[in-house]
């Protein structure tokens, strides 16, 4: 805002302030204003021609007032040494000052540092002069307020300028670290959703339309005659199939919906629902024993992780191990919920590989989200999935 009141800013300003300063300068010298005694004993006249050749110069400096304003200082130190020689024009104090200042905002760190201490060297030299000279404080006071404020006033206000300059900067940066920030955390938000929402479809897909893809195989190869068979299969896949439904209906719902509060939620799987797990499997041609102790309430996620855990291994065990025999537990031990799937292999190559498919990774996901772990691979002859989860609430 400063330098919009100013005038600093616009590629074409230098030109524009040069042409006015130097119209001020003529305007001032042809008024035959006084002019400031020099070291030398001539003075020239405010009108004479060699006043209107250094006023020339000295606004041609201030083309590089913004590009290279320690060369337009330079210049008006080297002008404003000559015409020491013969007296100093108020024209020349004028253009000289909008250099200093000029210097002082613009320049260099450098540059700024060396103004302000030789503008600083010059007040207190010309303050030593001043109260040798002067025979009384009224000399010495008048003394200082002409000469010392020309170099003092500009620097003092460029240096405001500078430091308005650089603040304004410095929160344009943070403005732009927080605003990237904020776009990571957005980022890093919608990764999350993506591979929470990629699990939940991965389990609907890979848990119900599996079983519902082995069942109807397991249907279609059952003999004529046993209809007890046939239809014990055929009702397990309606249940998946029912399930995958509803669980893809909710999920569609949700994702449509902005406001998630008006979305109708399905309850979720719990570990209750056990028993429907191993029927599938059953119903797929699995032998499967079940044992689950698990007494009390556990947290929402938690039986959440636990149920889709067992669905997934259950699911592996179907897949690449048919006609195996598995067992699954789930139990209490030293605070946490244990919950162990294990197969026998009996087929070459029936083990599920570790780095196929997105099953296996999204057990562990699952029990990593709540603060449990999960192995899976052979163990004695046989290959188990264990995962222990923390079984209570954490209180804050």
């Amino acid at each position: 805002m400063i330098e919009r009141l100013l005038g600093w800013a616009g590629p074409r300003v230098p030109l524009l302030q040069a042409i006015v300063l130097f119209g001020l300068g003529v305007a001032v010298l042809a008024a035959g204003m006084p002019v400031f005694a020099g070291i030398g004993q001539h003075v020239l006249a405010p009108s004479h021609p060699l006043r209107l050749v250094t006023l020339a110069i000295l606004c041609g400096a201030e083309l590089l007032r913004q590009r290279a304003p320690e060369i337009a200082l330079t210049v008006a130190l080297v002008v404003a040494g000559v015409e020491l020689t013969y007296g100093v024009s108020i024209a020349t104090v004028l253009v000289f000052a909008d250099l200093l200042f000029a210097a002082t905002v613009f320049g260099s760190r450098r540059t700024n540092q060396v103004v302000v201490w030789g503008t600083g060297a010059v007040v207190l030299g010309l303050v030593v002069v001043s109260v040798a000279s002067a025979h009384d404080i009224k000399d010495v006071v008048v003394t200082l307020l002409q000469v010392c404020s020309l170099p003092l006033i500009p620097v003092w206000w460029g240096m405001n300028v500078r430091h308005h300059r650089e603040a304004a900067a410095a929160e344009r940066a943070r403005a732009d670290q927080l605003a990237r920030i904020a776009e990571l955390d957005r980022d890093a938000a919608v990764r999350a959703e993506r591979s929470r929402m990629a699990r939940d479809l991965h389990d609907v897909i890979a848990g119900h339309l599996s079983a519902i893809a082995i069942q109807s195989s397991a249907a279609l190869s059952t003999v004529d005659g046993d209809r007890a068979a046939t239809r014990r299969v055929l009702e397990s896949v309606r249940e998946n199939s029912v399930r995958s439904l509803n669980e893809m209906r909710a999920m569609i719902h949700l994702l449509h919906e902005a406001d998630e509060s008006t979305v109708e939620r399905l309850a979720p799987a719990r570990l209750r629902d056990l028993a429907l797990l191993v029927e599938s499997a059953r119903a797929a041609g699995l032998d499967v024993d079940a044992c689950s102790d698990v007494e009390g309430e556990l947290p929402a996620a938690v039986d959440l992780s636990a149920y889709r855990i067992v669905q997934e291994a259950l699911t592996n065990v179907v897949k690449h191990a048919p006609g195996a025999r598995a067992s699954v537990s789930v139990g209490r031990a030293d605070g946490a919920l244990v919950v162990e799937v294990v197969n026998e292999r009996t087929a070459v190559g029936a083990e599920p590989a570790l780095d196929g498919g997105r099953g296996l990774l999204n057990m562990r996901e699952r029990a990593q989200a709540v603060g449990g772990v999960l192995v899976a691979g052979p163990h004695e002859r046989v290959w188990r999935v264990r995962a222990e989860l923390p079984a209570e609430e954490e209180l804050s």
